[in-house]
């Protein structure tokens, strides 16, 4: 009785050993091998939910942007053609003054210290004008491109429904995003999505 017990419990323990050294040799190798050729696989197809915009290709081509950029250039000259005329008008203004002065055609010297003063307050208000006008531009320039990166945004948000990105990036050149798949490049594509969705106002 004694004997055939030990018998059995020998088997068996040769079993688990001869189980052992199966699983970590040969056939657990090939699993394992056939497992992170999967996995492999797998990662190399797969691509995540994120992609980029390059803007300084987009905006050029953008209508909408284009409409506004040229609406504020029209802006910037009316402004400096107002400014141009102000300090033509003031430039003859001073010219005739010195010649008058030149010329001693001031009836007193009263006369003339009045017309110098004058012509120099004319001179801080241009300045000032000046001044005023070159913020009035950039806080236009600013408003403008914060409407169109309102617009975008939000035109971004019908772009990615249903949800295809987790994720989009803005680049400029290489600020940002020094490398990626161009796979992930929709440029292009929210490019067209944009200029269809844009209706010219009259």
């Amino acid at each position: 009785m004694k004997s055939s017990n030990y018998i059995i419990n020998g088997i068996l323990i040769i079993a688990v050993i001869v189980l052992f050294i199966l699983h970590f040799t040969g056939k657990g190798a090939n699993i394992k091998k056939s497992e992170a050729t999967a996995i492999h696989s797998d990662s190399t197809t797969y691509h995540l939910p994120i992609a980029f915009i390059r803007t300084d290709s987009l905006l050029p081509q953008y209508k909408y942007f284009n409409d506004l950029s040229d609406a504020l250039k029209k802006k910037v000259e009316d402004k400096r053609l107002d400014l141009n005329r102000r300090a033509d008008s003031w430039t003859k203004s001073a010219a005739e003054f010195q010649q008058k002065a030149q010329m001693n055609a001031f009836l007193t010297q009263e006369r003339q210290a009045q017309e110098q003063s004058r012509l120099l307050q004319q001179r801080d208000e241009l300045d000032k004008l000046a001044s005023q006008a070159d913020k009035e531009m950039q806080d236009e320039q600013a408003k403008v491109f914060q409407q169109i990166q309102d617009t975008i945004v939000a035109a971004l948000k019908l772009f990615n429904t249903p949800k295809k990105y987790e994720l989009i990036l803005s680049n400029a050149g290489t600020d940002n995003i020094l490398y990626a798949d161009s796979t992930y490049d929709i440029t292009n594509e929210v490019l067209k999505f944009l200029n269809d969705r844009y209706v010219p106002s009259k």
